[in-house]
Protein backbone atom coordinates (compact mmCIF):
# COMPACT_ATOMS: atom_id res chain seq x y z
CA UNK A 1 0.00 0.00 0.00
CA UNK A 2 1.26 3.36 -0.92
CA UNK A 3 1.31 7.03 0.86
CA UNK A 4 -1.87 8.17 -0.43
CA UNK A 5 -2.08 12.31 -1.20
CA UNK A 6 -4.94 12.89 1.30
CA UNK A 7 -2.46 11.44 3.75
CA UNK A 8 0.52 13.72 2.75
CA UNK A 9 -2.27 16.62 2.47
CA UNK A 10 -3.57 16.22 6.05
CA UNK A 11 -0.34 16.13 7.90
CA UNK A 12 1.04 19.42 6.20
CA UNK A 13 -2.11 21.28 7.45
CA UNK A 14 -1.50 19.86 10.74
CA UNK A 15 2.04 20.67 10.96
CA UNK A 16 1.49 24.11 9.51
CA UNK A 17 -0.22 25.23 12.75
CA UNK A 18 2.78 25.69 15.00
CA UNK A 19 0.93 23.95 17.65
CA UNK A 20 1.02 21.00 15.31
CA UNK A 21 4.72 21.93 14.67
CA UNK A 22 5.27 21.71 18.59
CA UNK A 23 3.52 18.16 18.70
CA UNK A 24 5.79 17.09 15.78
CA UNK A 25 8.72 18.22 17.54
CA UNK A 26 7.74 16.36 21.01
CA UNK A 27 8.29 13.42 19.03
CA UNK A 28 11.52 13.74 18.31
CA UNK A 29 13.23 15.08 21.44
CA UNK A 30 16.45 16.54 20.70
CA UNK A 31 14.96 19.00 18.34
CA UNK A 32 11.99 19.74 21.18
CA UNK A 33 15.26 20.78 23.04
CA UNK A 34 15.73 23.29 20.44
CA UNK A 35 12.77 25.58 21.79
CA UNK A 36 13.95 28.56 23.62
CA UNK A 37 10.56 28.06 26.22
CA UNK A 38 9.47 24.90 27.11
CA UNK A 39 7.10 27.16 29.13
CA UNK A 40 6.09 29.45 26.19
CA UNK A 41 6.40 27.08 22.99
CA UNK A 42 3.80 29.05 21.17
CA UNK A 43 5.54 32.11 21.34
CA UNK A 44 9.02 30.46 20.64
CA UNK A 45 8.74 29.48 17.23
CA UNK A 46 6.99 30.51 13.98
CA UNK A 47 6.04 28.23 11.09
CA UNK A 48 5.98 28.47 7.35
CA UNK A 49 4.56 25.88 5.43
CA UNK A 50 5.56 25.58 2.13
CA UNK A 51 8.80 28.03 2.39
CA UNK A 52 9.92 30.65 0.44
CA UNK A 53 13.52 32.03 0.72
CA UNK A 54 14.88 34.87 -0.67
CA UNK A 55 18.87 33.53 -1.97
CA UNK A 56 21.82 35.46 -3.13
CA UNK A 57 22.89 34.35 -6.62
CA UNK A 58 26.23 33.47 -7.22
CA UNK A 59 28.36 36.52 -7.97
CA UNK A 60 31.12 36.54 -11.04
CA UNK A 61 34.56 37.82 -10.59
CA UNK A 62 33.79 41.39 -11.55
CA UNK A 63 30.54 41.65 -9.77
CA UNK A 64 32.02 40.82 -6.39
CA UNK A 65 34.37 43.24 -7.39
CA UNK A 66 31.77 46.32 -7.54
CA UNK A 67 31.28 45.82 -3.96
CA UNK A 68 27.45 45.48 -4.13
CA UNK A 69 25.72 42.74 -2.67
CA UNK A 70 24.48 39.53 -4.60
CA UNK A 71 21.19 40.06 -5.85
CA UNK A 72 19.02 37.62 -3.59
CA UNK A 73 15.79 35.90 -5.65
CA UNK A 74 12.74 34.39 -4.05
CA UNK A 75 13.14 30.62 -4.27
CA UNK A 76 10.80 27.95 -3.14
CA UNK A 77 12.41 25.59 -1.31
CA UNK A 78 11.70 21.90 -2.09
CA UNK A 79 10.11 21.29 1.44
CA UNK A 80 7.14 21.33 3.41
CA UNK A 81 7.96 23.06 6.76
CA UNK A 82 10.59 25.41 8.19
CA UNK A 83 10.48 26.05 11.65
CA UNK A 84 12.34 28.49 13.03
CA UNK A 85 13.37 29.67 16.62
CA UNK A 86 12.72 32.86 18.34
CA UNK A 87 13.26 34.33 21.76
CA UNK A 88 9.81 34.74 23.02
CA UNK A 89 10.41 37.72 24.92
CA UNK A 90 12.32 39.89 22.44
CA UNK A 91 10.40 38.52 19.82
CA UNK A 92 13.86 37.66 17.94
CA UNK A 93 14.81 35.17 15.45
CA UNK A 94 17.07 32.90 17.40
CA UNK A 95 20.01 30.55 15.17
CA UNK A 96 18.44 27.45 14.95
CA UNK A 97 15.71 26.37 11.78
CA UNK A 98 14.30 22.93 11.23
CA UNK A 99 13.22 22.32 7.82
CA UNK A 100 10.14 19.26 7.94
CA UNK A 101 10.01 17.09 4.90
CA UNK A 102 7.71 15.27 4.52
CA UNK A 103 7.45 11.66 2.28
CA UNK A 104 5.30 12.37 -0.86
CA UNK A 105 3.77 9.94 -2.51
CA UNK A 106 5.06 7.62 -5.36
CA UNK A 107 8.30 9.54 -4.02
CA UNK A 108 11.49 7.05 -3.58
CA UNK A 109 14.29 7.62 -1.28
CA UNK A 110 16.83 9.33 -4.45
CA UNK A 111 14.11 11.74 -4.74
CA UNK A 112 13.19 12.12 -0.80
CA UNK A 113 17.16 12.81 -0.39
CA UNK A 114 17.50 15.07 -3.46
CA UNK A 115 14.97 17.56 -1.90
CA UNK A 116 17.43 18.04 1.28
CA UNK A 117 20.50 17.76 -0.54
CA UNK A 118 18.68 21.06 -2.61
CA UNK A 119 18.11 22.70 0.33
CA UNK A 120 21.33 22.56 1.28
CA UNK A 121 22.98 24.01 -1.90
CA UNK A 122 20.77 26.79 -1.58
CA UNK A 123 20.99 27.43 1.67
CA UNK A 124 24.71 27.35 1.95
CA UNK A 125 24.23 30.98 0.34
CA UNK A 126 23.30 34.16 2.12
CA UNK A 127 19.22 34.19 2.21
CA UNK A 128 16.37 35.35 4.15
CA UNK A 129 13.07 34.04 4.66
CA UNK A 130 10.09 35.03 3.49
CA UNK A 131 7.96 35.31 6.72
CA UNK A 132 4.60 35.02 7.17
CA UNK A 133 2.60 38.62 7.51
CA UNK A 134 2.22 38.33 11.43
CA UNK A 135 6.04 37.89 11.82
CA UNK A 136 7.12 40.07 9.11
CA UNK A 137 9.11 42.58 11.49
CA UNK A 138 11.57 40.29 12.57
CA UNK A 139 15.06 39.85 11.20
CA UNK A 140 15.12 36.86 9.30
CA UNK A 141 18.70 36.10 7.73
CA UNK A 142 20.54 32.80 7.59
CA UNK A 143 20.32 30.35 10.06
CA UNK A 144 23.59 29.38 12.37
CA UNK A 145 22.36 25.76 12.22
CA UNK A 146 19.74 24.20 9.55
CA UNK A 147 17.98 20.84 10.82
CA UNK A 148 16.41 18.47 8.80
CA UNK A 149 13.88 15.99 9.76
CA UNK A 150 11.87 13.62 8.08
CA UNK A 151 8.42 12.08 8.30
CA UNK A 152 7.00 9.03 6.68
CA UNK A 153 4.35 7.03 7.12
CA UNK A 154 3.51 3.28 8.05
CA UNK A 155 2.65 2.48 4.69
CA UNK A 156 6.36 3.93 3.18
CA UNK A 157 8.48 1.53 1.38
CA UNK A 158 11.27 -0.03 3.44
CA UNK A 159 13.93 1.31 0.99
CA UNK A 160 13.02 5.43 1.87
CA UNK A 161 13.28 4.36 5.86
CA UNK A 162 16.26 2.02 5.38
CA UNK A 163 18.02 4.62 3.49
CA UNK A 164 17.24 7.61 5.57
CA UNK A 165 18.51 5.37 8.42
CA UNK A 166 21.85 4.67 6.57
CA UNK A 167 22.44 8.22 5.46
CA UNK A 168 21.75 9.20 9.77
CA UNK A 169 18.98 11.60 8.80
CA UNK A 170 16.60 11.78 11.33
CA UNK A 171 12.74 10.95 10.77
CA UNK A 172 9.68 9.89 12.56
CA UNK A 173 7.03 7.61 11.15
CA UNK A 174 3.46 8.28 11.19
CA UNK A 175 0.37 6.42 10.64
CA UNK A 176 -1.63 7.58 8.58
CA UNK A 177 -5.16 7.49 10.12
CA UNK A 178 -5.19 9.18 13.58
CA UNK A 179 -8.50 9.66 14.97
CA UNK A 180 -9.74 12.91 16.54
CA UNK A 181 -8.77 11.68 20.43
CA UNK A 182 -5.16 10.83 19.67
CA UNK A 183 -4.71 14.42 17.61
CA UNK A 184 -6.04 15.61 20.53
CA UNK A 185 -3.88 14.05 22.67
CA UNK A 186 -0.56 14.68 21.06
CA UNK A 187 -1.16 18.54 21.05
CA UNK A 188 -2.70 18.80 24.53
CA UNK A 189 0.52 16.81 25.92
Amino acid sequence: MSVKQSDYENLLAEYSSCEGAIALLKQYRPYLEKIPSIRRPEQSLITIPLPVARIAQPQTNSASLSGFPAPKVATHLPCELAILMCDPEWKIKLGAEILVLIHRPEEDFSQLLNRWRQIQVYLDRDYEWLMPPTEQHLFSEAAEQIYPLFVVFEQTLDRVKQGLAGAGLPFIMRTSHLTDHEITEILST
